[in-house]
């Protein structure tokens, strides 16, 4: 599946790096005890060369394990400085309708609306996941996808994950168990090193939104074309596109159908 370009946008670095913002907010015994976690995690993996790159590298879960209809849903927030937005409409309808779902948060898109997260993070409903702390694909070498460069080494995805991770851990008082990279790509070691660090990685069935570029009808199309046991992906930072129209519309039409929506946590998955 190709996302977008849009999708990228905004993902460069700054100078300050978000794990220099972390830390700027830590006691210094801190980030020497994390230095020396780290460290010991990215030794196990150092001569692991990784054959893959994509959406579906192994050990990627793209399905839940059941024959049930039903369906995960997963909204992605990004915190790209194009994607900081909240989409009200689609989340005030999931809420209206008890429509569970897993929401997976970017450490910038916290920063940019703790309000809004600490709510949503309060509701059963919902589920936190872990969407990085930087919005990079999941690399060990620096590998690239739409103009946008992976994580460079071991340490990097190190701190891509778990450092958000414990962002969100401080916050909510529970530890993420999924994770899902900036345009969802990995490669087989970097997948392996996030199980180290005990989360799944998650990737998707339905390409919902493309990015939030897709118009209302092509969300509803993506939507209609379900399975059993599909994981949905579509964006809930983008107010200003037609995800919360198509994807409303289709969830009307799947549930007449006699679909049912879950949380990942609901089912084993595959």
């Amino acid at each position: 599946m190709v996302f977008s370009l849009l999708f990228a946008l905004g993902f460069s670095a700054c100078a300050k790096t978000a794990s220099d913002s972390y830390f700027s907010e830590q006691p210094s015994s801190s980030k020497k005890e994390y230095e020396i976690f780290r460290k010991n995690i990215a030794l196990e993996f150092e001569n692991q060369t990784p054959k893959q790159w994509g959406e579906n590298a192994t050990g990627v879960k793209t399905k839940l394990d059941t024959n049930e209809k039903v369906i995960a849903l997963t909204m992605d927030a990004c915190g790209s400085p194009l994607g900081m937005g909240y989409d009200e409409k689609l989340i005030n309808f999931l809420e209206q309708e008890n429509i569970p779902a897993t929401l997976f948060i970017n450490a910038r898109w916290i920063d940019k609306n703790p309000k809004i997260f600490k709510t949503l993070a309060s509701k059963p409903q919902f589920e936190i996941a872990n969407h990085g702390l930087e919005h990079k694909p999941a690399s060990v070498n620096g590998k690239s996808i739409y103009n946008l460069k992976g994580t460079a080494n071991a340490e990097e995805l190190i701190d891509e994950i778990e450092l958000n991770a414990r962002k969100i851990e401080s916050i909510t008082h529970k530890r993420p168990k999924y994770f899902r990279s900036g345009t969802a790509y990995y490669d087989e070691v970097a997948v392996k090193i996030a199980n180290k660090l005990n989360h799944q990685i998650i990737g998707f069935s339905i390409l919902g939104d493309a990015g939030a570029t897709f118009s209302a009808k092509k969300v509803k199309e993506a939507f209609l074309k379900a399975k059993k046991g599909e994981i949905a992906i579509i964006h809930m930072n983008h107010p200003e596109s037609q995800t919360a129209i198509g994807t409303i519309e289709a969830i009307k039409e799947l549930k007449k159908e006699g679909f049912r929506f879950v949380r990942l946590a609901d089912y084993k998955l595959k």
